[in-house]
């Protein structure tokens, strides 16, 4: 007797991570583990899918949250035995590689840019500017550490000595994530993590990624020609569909630069 159920097409649940991670841009919350819960849980749980596909384009962000997003989809792919592909678009660097080291599995397009394999503060500095125009920078603190690299003062040692030694551990961290996900696939001669970027057949040729290959095409290779896809994606609030605010906007503004350090447009 034939038992239809049993001859269902396998399902793949596609999730799109697009943007600067912890950064709204574009009308949209940006990437953040409160914003993407939601649909993690649904993506993993709804119809028992075979795999959970990542469509990653992002120049990283938040090393924050893109630990805790990481970390959920590692969670969620434990509970429910679901196997995860990250598929790289234009880019996934830094946190964006973060996101996709996730991943059981990191395909990419000959063209992607992949790494980026560190952590980066930048600001700018104004004493000089201010000096020129007979400014005076007036700032009041208890605690003497309070005012650390404010961009109106003169950068001192000490203040870069702190902040280096921020720097450090988040640095550790990343590289404790990418060696625990890609394992022996790394090479042991090579030092990845200095923030340097790879095109995808680099990438592949270095343990950064798995494959050269595209999202449908792959899914149905492994799953099935008539594999069905379940699309999630993050909802536009109803009120940034009709106009943006100035902090869309700088949001915006913030996300393109970061897109543009990979020679990529987000």
């Amino acid at each position: 007797m034939r038992i239809p159920f049993l001859n269902r097409p396998a399902t793949v649940a596609v999730l799109r991570l697009q943007g600067a991670i912890g950064i709204a841009g574009r009308g949209g919350p940006g990437l953040s583990d409160t914003a993407l819960a939601p649909l993690l849980e649904r993506a993993f749980k709804r119809r028992k899918p075979a795999a959970v596909a990542l469509a990653v384009n992002s120049p990283g962000g938040s090393p924050v949250q893109s630990s805790l997003i990481g970390a959920r989809i590692r969670r969620l792919a434990q509970e429910h035995d679901v196997p995860v592909h990250a598929f790289v678009e234009d880019v996934a660097a830094s946190g964006g590689y973060w996101l996709a080291s996730a991943a059981d599995y990191i395909w990419a397009d000959d063209s992607s840019v992949l790494g980026s394999i560190g952590v980066i503060s930048s600001g700018f500095g104004f004493a000089e500017l201010i000096q020129r125009h007979g400014i005076e920078r007036r700032v009041h603190t208890a605690g003497r550490s309070k005012s650390m690299l404010d961009p109106f003062r003169p950068e001192t040692p000490e203040d870069v000595a702190r902040l280096e030694r921020l720097l450090g551990p988040i640095h550790d961290a990343f590289k404790e994530q990418v060696r625990a996900r890609r394992g022996s696939r790394l090479p042991a001669d090579r030092d990845l993590f200095t923030g340097e970027i790879w095109t995808g057949r680099e990438a592949v040729e270095l343990g950064l990624a798995d494959g050269i290959a595209h999202l449908v095409p792959k899914m149905r290779e492994l799953y099935g020609a008539k594999v069905r896809f379940l699309v999630y994606g993050q909802r536009v609030p109803l009120l940034r569909r009709f106009g943006l605010s100035a902090e869309d906007i700088l949001g915006a503004v913030e996300e393109r630069a970061a897109f543009s350090r990979f020679g990529t447009r987000g």
